[in-house]
């Protein structure tokens, strides 16, 4: 009988005054009146059902997106730019995400990644006073919104963790309104903010940390350009699990000469998927139709991108590499130890940057002149810059090879834009690097995602310099600010800023994002 449909749940009242009832009318009233409901007319334009179960985060994502009035410069029908939940890539397969939904770090992670500006307080770091701060400002403005993910059962609900946005502030009664994204369980409903504090005070069991809350405002950039190369594609699982294990293990086995050799055991045993997925970037951002288009803005980023790829040393390495041993006109290799994945990758069809015109983004074969498509040695070469460095330095054996090849894949003297791009889009869940936000202009807050132990640390810049810099000198180093995450307790991990951006790790190279 416990699995038998049924038609909604009752909501729990008390402690929930559901919204559309004659109290739930009186409270909108006043609250409107004193101003704190700013922010609910432009939510409730957006405001949907979530379409799968485990989708309360991909539901809230997309009404803050849209309520933002955030271009997601893809088309959803027609020619039509929309953001839908489907929109917001993880490292995980959708099919386990309907089920599951998102964790916290990795809510804050997607809308950081897609422009948002975002401030991140669990509450361990956060106290009910700044809770009902934050509440109050965010509803007395229409560009910001405040995100809560709390536990149900702590409010007399059923089920577990939940994401919801908040639409309006009572004063009088200092209740919050939810705005449920799951309507096919609770309509939208008032919550005293007490209790919802004490919902979000609750441990999280897949990541063993609090709940807490999120403040959303406002795109302060573009999405990343890279950043759409995202694990979307199905493709990506077996050629990252190929690149951060598969090749080490063969670099170790192998008395590796030189570059070209290199680049031989890397790429000539790569899996099939690895077409498809240079296929899928490829094409991510570039036309799923007839009729999307890029912004010029966009448009400039990525040609600009590409052609710092192109100049880099590594890149010529790749070209110079592929163009040998897969010779296009003739289907002949000229190494004894071909691979056809590499002539399927040299030989399909995908678009290239200087293909776009106007609104309409045209897909030219490659015509058997050379590597015409230059798309594919640019992906393999941002490929190779985003492992991280052990990849090679545990397994090259020659130290002057592994000297040379770690200076074709050093990012830190790579052109700004593209260090950035490479920064920022490998930087989640394992990337070669995490990334440190900034959530305010002086750099005194940031949002720090950090790969291992998968945590999202929300802190002060001062204090992560000063916690950073104390570790640094007791061990007797003297190199730059060596942060170190507070919250991570007895897992401590020594990391060193580049830029005071981003923190180089060794942790695996992915394109996905936090699992927090």
């Amino acid at each position: 009988m416990a699995n038998m449909p049924y038609y909604r749940s009752i909501l729990p009242s008390p402690p929930a005054i559901e919204f559309a009832s004659p109290q739930g009318k009186q409270i909108f009233s006043e609250a409107l009146e004193a101003g704190t409901m700013e922010g609910f007319f432009r939510l409730i334009s957006y405001y949907q059902t979530q379409s799968e179960h485990g989708f309360c985060g991909h539901g809230t994502l997309y009404m803050l997106f849209n309520a933002l009035e955030a271009d997601p410069e893809r088309t959803h029908q027609g020619r039509c730019r929309w953001f839908v939940e489907s929109m917001f890539h993880s490292c995980e397969p959708f099919s386990k995400l309907r089920v599951e939904g998102i964790t916290y770090g990795k809510f804050a992670c997607l809308a950081y990644c897609h422009g948002a500006n975002v401030e991140a307080f669990r509450t361990r770091e956060s106290s009910i006073d700044d809770f009902r701060r934050h509440v109050i400002s965010c509803t007395c403005t229409e560009n910001r919104y405040l995100v809560t993910l709390y536990y149900r059962e702590a409010v007399k609900q059923d089920g577990s963790g939940h994401f919801s946005p908040i639409g309006g502030y009572h004063a009088g009664s200092d209740m919050v309104l939810i705005l449920d994204v799951a309507r096919f369980k609770y309509p939208p409903h008032w919550l005293p903010l007490t209790l919802l504090w004490k919902a979000m005070d609750t441990i999280d069991e897949t990541t063993g940390l609090t709940r807490g809350y999120m403040i959303v405002s406002g795109l302060q950039k573009a999405p990343s350009i890279v950043y759409t190369l995202g694990c979307g594609h199905e493709s990506w699982i077996s050629v990252e699990k190929y690149l951060t294990e598969d090749v080490p293990r063969k670099l170790r086995s192998e008395n590796v000469k030189d570059v070209e050799d290199l680049l031989s055991l890397v790429f000539k045993a790569a899996p099939s998927s690895i077409k498809d997925f240079i296929n899928w970037v490829a094409e991510v951002q570039s036309h799923e139709d007839a009729y999307t288009s890029f912004t010029e803005e966009n448009r400039k980023l990525l040609e600009e991108v590409f052609k710092q790829t192109r100049e880099t040393e590594l890149f010529k390495h790749v070209s110079r590499w592929l163009a040998y041993e897969i010779p296009l006109c003739n289907g002949v290799a000229r190494s004894s130890g071909y691979n056809e994945i590499l002539l399927q990758i040299a030989a399909m069809e995908m678009v290239s940057v200087t293909t776009i015109t106007s609104k309409i983004h045209e897909t030219k074969p490659n015509n058997c002149n050379g590597i015409k498509n230059q798309c594919t040695v640019e992906i393999l070469t941002l490929l190779l810059f985003g492992l991280p460095q052990k990849t090679w330095s545990t397994a090259i054996k020659q130290e002057k090879l592994l000297l040379q090849f770690n200076s074709l894949v050093s990012t830190h003297n790579l052109p700004s834009l593209l260090q950035e791009e490479v920064n920022f889009s490998f930087a989640a869940n394992g990337g070669t690097f995490a990334t440190v936000a900034p959530i305010s202009d002086d750099r005194s807050q940031c949002l720090v995602f950090v790969p291992d132990r998968h945590k999202v640390v929300y802190n002060s810049w001062e204090k992560i310099k000063a916690m950073s810099t104390e570790l640094a000198a007791s061990e007797g180093k003297s190199t730059s600010v060596k942060p170190v995450m507070e919250g991570i307790e007895k897992s401590l991990m020594m990391m060193s800023i580049t830029k005071e951006k981003s923190i180089k790790t060794d942790a695996l190279f992915k394109f996905c994002f936090l699992d927090v």
